[in-house]
């Protein structure tokens, strides 16, 4: 089962005309509008692999970014772990290529021309404040900013990939440490998110997953300071879709 709902964006960096509170229990919520399409989900591709594959347009070249994972030192357990990414998007049609964002630090209009040939991002799960120092070090963050108005590019991800496109990072502390810094990394903390959506998002709720805890007391702290969320259960899947298409057999009703 899915929903669809209107939305209405007011532009770039601003917030949006549609905010909500909720849990999304093993299902999908599809918005279609008119701008970047997102794929959001609780753990790696989640139950709509197939809404992905079909979304991704054009040569469905796919960056991965797994700076989230940048706190290991672990090269082995990193290389496995990139390699089983790309191999989960090459199954559903996907032709994936791993982007360091490191590479790019202060480098951001070499990376700008590296996006410019990607019609997807895939940003892995890890540690969210990592991940969005990595954005912010590269200029990733602007750049996906500038592309927000393109509506064949899919921005997916899952887990702090999912968490960095919200408006805020405040309260994910109680799952990841905003202190750990990386070699080539400022230790200045980012709270502010990419806002792509106007809400902040709770991963692997009532998940078998080992920060299935921790999530819980992120939800309690958004309820108890009137953040808007939505809590997803590992399987579920945010997805918001440039175009509504009434008659295909990805739209759920």
């Amino acid at each position: 089962m899915a929903w669809e709902c209107p939305l209405s964006r007011w532009g770039v960096g601003e917030r949006f005309a549609y905010i909500m509170s909720c849990e999304i229990s093993s299902t999908a919520l599809i918005i279609f509008g008119c701008f970047m399409n997102l794929y959001l989900s609780s753990y790696r591709l989640g139950d709509r692999a197939a809404v992905l594959a079909a979304m991704v347009s054009g040569n469905k070249r796919v960056g991965v970014i797994s700076n989230a994972l940048d706190f290991s030192a672990e090269a082995g357990w990193l290389e496995a772990g990139e390699e089983q990414e790309c191999t989960d998007l090459e199954k559903i049609g996907l032709d994936p290529e791993p982007i360091d964002l490191r590479d790019y630090f202060d480098a951001r209009s070499a990376l700008r021309r590296v996006v410019r040939t990607l019609d997807a991002v895939w940003v892995v799960g890890g540690n969210t404040f990592i991940l969005r120092r990595a954005m912010r070090h590269s200029g990733l963050d602007t750049i996906l900013l500038e592309r927000m108005r393109d509506n064949r590019f899919v921005y997916a991800g899952y887990s702090a990939g999912a968490c960095v496109v919200t408006p805020t990072l405040e309260g994910l502390d109680l799952a990841d440490d905003p202190d750990v810094v990386p070699e080539g990394y400022a230790p200045e903390i980012v709270w502010d998110g990419l806002s792509l959506v106007p809400f902040c998002i709770a991963p692997h709720y009532k998940s078998n997953h080992p920060e299935s805890e921790s999530v819980e007391k992120i939800v309690e702290l958004f309820i108890a300071d009137k953040m808007p969320f939505i809590a997803l259960r590992d399987g579920d899947v945010y997805i918001e879709r440039s175009k509504a298409e009434p008659d295909s057999p990805l739209v759920w009703t």
